[in-house]
């Protein structure tokens, strides 16, 4: 990748995962109630990010559509009667944001995510989004095997229940050594020069 394409060099990287998605599937409206305030706390701790510099990466699924781009799924999954549209359009990518599609669980999986990473020189992610107990948690364990330092805000990622939600949260801080304090909790400009986590 060419750096010149790069417009951050940050130790920090926040992953926004699977977070443009159109909800249409069998849980998928049991899956908003727990996405649509996600979204909000996400949008926050996005704004926060932005200001003090950290790039923020959409890492997100291509829904199998081998022959579509990123903004095409953006326009389909913010169009009224999506049932994923409230996340979608509260989450809708700015100008100088990255993306990455993946065609299965990690965002790491056969796509350009660790060479982006590398040319941004990002050492800690942040990753959001959905769910917890699926797409989260495989692309945390593959950047884990990469010497990642990994920070999983409990209140900027959801699954379809509560229990999913929580007992995921609760394996990635056992095996991964993932921090997951609530957004409001984490010190970003802390994260931007501590080099011990």
């Amino acid at each position: 990748m060419n750096d010149s394409c790069v417009l951050h060099e940050c130790p920090v990287a926040l992953l926004l995962i699977d977070v443009i998605n159109d909800l249409e599937f069998e849980s998928g409206q049991q899956l908003v109630e727990y996405a649509a305030p996600m979204a909000r706390n996400i949008s926050s701790f996005k704004a926060e990010a932005k200001k003090l510099g950290i790039p923020c990466l959409y890492v997100n699924d291509n829904f199998g559509q081998w022959q579509s781009d990123f903004k095409h799924l953006v326009s389909r999954c913010v169009k009224d009667g999506v049932c994923g549209a409230p996340v979608a359009r509260e989450l809708a990518p700015q100008q100088d944001d990255y993306f990455v599609l993946k065609p299965r669980h990690s965002g790491f999986f056969q796509t350009p995510l660790d060479l982006l990473l590398q040319s941004l020189h990002a050492k800690k992610l942040i990753l959001c989004g959905l769910t917890t107990d699926s797409c989260v948690l495989f692309t945390a364990n593959d950047a884990y095997l990469r010497g990642f330092d990994i920070h999983i805000p409990s209140d900027c990622c959801a699954a379809i229940s509560k229990s999913r939600h929580t007992d995921a949260l609760g394996q990635m801080r056992r095996t991964l050594k993932a921090a997951t304090a609530e957004s409001v909790r984490i010190n970003l400009e802390q994260l931007l020069v501590d080099n011990s986590r």
